[in-house]
């Protein structure tokens, strides 16, 4: 029973895996025109801020459909282009984006 917990997580965490990376890259080829990753100067959002404020499914349907979420984000208009990306690669980004979230917590302040 063991062996097969152990091969259920192992074949989960690779495919994973393989998403953030194929997501990294879509991110290389797409997204870091305008956005960058651990801070920078850009014209949107750096990613780790929208790892930390934004939910996986959320990434991935702006990052597909930029106008169905910009003024649920607080933006009073929408400067992001409609990618021509298949439906996986939406996914794969959204997972790279949403796997910087452990950067972010450890930026947190503690409070005194």
């Amino acid at each position: 029973m063991k062996q097969i917990t152990f091969l259920l997580l192992f074949f989960t965490a690779t495919h994973l895996f393989a998403d953030v990376e194929k997501g990294k890259a879509v991110y290389a080829a797409n997204c870091a025109i305008c956005h960058t990753v651990n801070g920078g100067r850009a014209i949107g959002p750096d990613f780790n801020i929208v790892s930390y404020t934004r939910t996986k499914e959320e990434i991935a349907q702006y990052a597909k459909d930029p106008y169905s979420l910009y003024e649920k984000f607080g933006y009073s208009a929408n400067a992001m282009p409609t990618l021509p990306l298949e439906d996986e690669e939406f996914k794969d980004v959204a997972d790279y984006i949403s796997s910087l979230q452990p950067f972010k917590k450890w930026m947190i302040k503690k409070k005194s």
